[in-house]
C-alpha cells in the first residue's frame, strides 16, 4: 500500500558476538535509543511490532517474545504484534507498522527487530535456518543441491549443507553458478561486491566485521561453496535494531527536523513462476517504485539483501540498478560504492555490518535513515535524498519465501 508515515527515531546495537547477552538486553538497547532519538516517552508508544526469527529453536522462548523485550523496559498495556518471516521478519514488521499509521489508526508505534545466533553448539545454529524452506521437501532440496553442485564440479558445495553452514549458502551458491553460467559473471566480480561491502564496514563502528578486504584477499579465502569463498557469506550474529514510527500530524507536533518519510513498502510472499516471468524482488521493487512516483534513477543510495555477495550482484538487477546480466559489470565499473553513482550497502551490508536475521530488515532502515539525515558520518552519501530498502526471507521453489522493498525520502 502507499504509505504516509514518517521515521521519527531510529535505534540499534552493535551487531556481532555476545555470548553475554539475550534477547532483552539487546532489545532494550536498540529501542531505549529509539525512543532518545525520537525525543518521545515510551509512555506514548500506542502499539509495537516486535520481530524475530530463530529465539524459539535457538532459545526455547515462543509465544511471547516481543511482550519479553517490551515488558523488560516497562512497556506493557499496549497492542504487541509478534513478527516471524525468516529473514524478512524485521521489514515485514516495519510494513505493518507504517501500514497501521498510515491507515490512521495510530500515531505513534514500535518497529523492533532482535535476534541472539551465537551459542556454542554451532549445528544447532545452522540447523535453524532449515525451517525457512517446506521442510516437507526438505530431503529433496538437500539432494538437489548436491546435484547442482555435483554437475558443476563443486566438491566443497556438494557436502556439509545445513551442517557446518547455513544451507541458504548452497542455495546462494547453486544461484550463483546459474547467474555465471548464463551471463559470464566472474568469482572476481562476487568478490568485489565482498571488498567493497567490507570498506563500507571498516567505517560504520556498529558493523560485526570492520577490517577492509581486497578482492584477493577474498578469493584467497576459504572456500565454503563454490564459488562462495568465507567473505562472500554473510555471518550469524547478535543485534537488535528499533525504529519509531509516526504520523504526519505527530510528525508536526514533534517538531521534527529532517523528516524522514516512508513513500511506499510493498511486502509479498513468492509464487510459482516461470524462468522467464519476473520474480518477486522485481515485482517487489516496481509496484514501490509505482507507489512512491519514484524510479530506480531517481535513487541516492539502496540497502540490499547481501546474504551472500552474489545476491547483491542479482538484487542490482531485480531492482532495476541495470538491465538483467550485468550486475557484475556494474560493481567492477564502482558505481555501487561510496563516491559511485548508486552506493549500495553502505552500512557494509550484511555480509559486513552482520546479519542477526529478525533485525536485519529495521538495521536498513536505520541506515537509510540515518544518511537521509546526513547523519553518516565517514560513509555519508553526498547529498542522500532517496533511499530504498531491499530485505528477503526464507526460500521456496526457485525464489524467496518473503520479500519487503521500502522506498524512504527525506522531507
Amino acid at each position: 500500500m502507499k504509505m504516509n508515515a514518517y521515521v521519527a527515531g531510529v535505534g540499534m546495537t552493535g551487531f556481532g558476538r555476545m555470548m553475554d547477552r539475550g534477547l532483552k538486553s539487546l532489545g532494550a538497547e536498540a529501542i531505549k535509543a529509539a525512543l532518545f532519538d525520537a525525543g518521545v516517552d515510551k509512555r506514548e508508544v500506542q502499539a509495537a511490532w516486535m520481530s524475530n526469527a530463530a529465539a524459539g529453536v535457538l532459545t526455547g522462548q515462543e509465544c511471547i517474545r516481543g511482550e519479553v523485550v517490551l515488558r523488560s523496559v516497562g512497556m506493557g498495556g499496549l497492542p504487541v504484534v509478534n513478527v516471524e518471516n525468516a529473514c524478512a521478519s524485521a521489514s515485514t514488521a516495519f510494513n505493518q507498522a507504517c501500514a497501521m499509521v498510515s491507515a490512521g489508526l495510530y500515531d505513534i508505534v514500535l518497529a523492533c527487530g532482535v535476534e541472539k545466533m551465537y551459542f556454542e553448539d554451532r549445528a544447532k545454529v545452522f540447523g535453524a535456518f532449515m525451517g525457512a524452506v517446506d521442510v516437507e521437501q526438505l530431503q529433496s532440496i538437500l539432494d538437489g543441491l548436491q546435484k547442482s553442485a555435483a554437475a558443476s564440479g563443486a566438491s566443497e558445495a556438494s557436502k556439509g549443507a545445513g551442517k557446518n553452514r547455513s544451507m541458504f549458502m548452497d542455495i546462494y551458491a547453486a544461484a550463483a553458478r546459474s547467474h555465471m553460467q548464463r551471463f559470464g559473471t566472474t568469482a572476481e566480480q562476487f568478490a568485489m561486491v565482498s571488498a567493497k561491502n567490507s570498506f563500507h564496514g571498516s567505517l560504520n563502528p556498529r558493523a560485526q566485521f570492520r577490517e577492509a578486504l581486497t578482492v584477493e584477499q577474498v578469493l584467497a579465502s576459504p572456500m565454503i561453496a563454490e564459488p562462495l569463498t568465507r567473505p562472500m557469506c554473510s555471518p550469524i550474529g547478535d543485534g537488535a535494531a528499533a525504529v519509531v514510527i509516526v504520523s504526519e500530524r505527530k510528525m508536526r507536533q514533534l517538531g521534527l527536523e529532517n523528516p524522514v518519510r516512508v513513500v511506499s513498502s510493498v511486502l509479498k510472499s513468492g509464487w510459482d513462476h516461470g524462468a522467464g516471468e519476473a520474480g518477486l524482488s522485481e515485482v517487489c521493487a516496481q509496484e514501490a517504485y509505482e507507489e512512491a512516483g519514484l524510479g530506480p534513477r531517481e535513487l541516492s543510495l539502496v540497502e540490499l539483501h547481501d546474504a551472500s555477495a552474489p545476491a547483491e550482484i542479482m538484487a542490482y538487477e531485480a531492482i532495476g540498478l541495470c538491465p538483467k546480466g550485468e550486475g557484475g559489470r556494474l560493481v567492477e565499473e564502482g558505481a555501487t560504492r561510496l563516491g559511485g553513482r548508486i552506493p549500495a550497502s553502505t552500512s557494509g551490508g550484511l555480509l559486513r555490518k552482520g546479519h542477526p536475521i529478525g533485525a536485519t530488515g529495521l538495521a536498513q532502515v536505520v541506515e537509510i535513515t540515518e544518511q537521509l539525515r546526513g547523519h553518516a558520518g565517514a560513509r555519508q552519501v553526498d547529498g542522500a535524498r532517496v533511499g530504498l530498502c531491499h530485505n528477503g526471507g526464507g526460500n521456496i521453489g526457485a525464489d524467496a519465501a518473503a520479500q519487503c522493498v521500502s522506498i524512504l525520502v527525506r522531507g
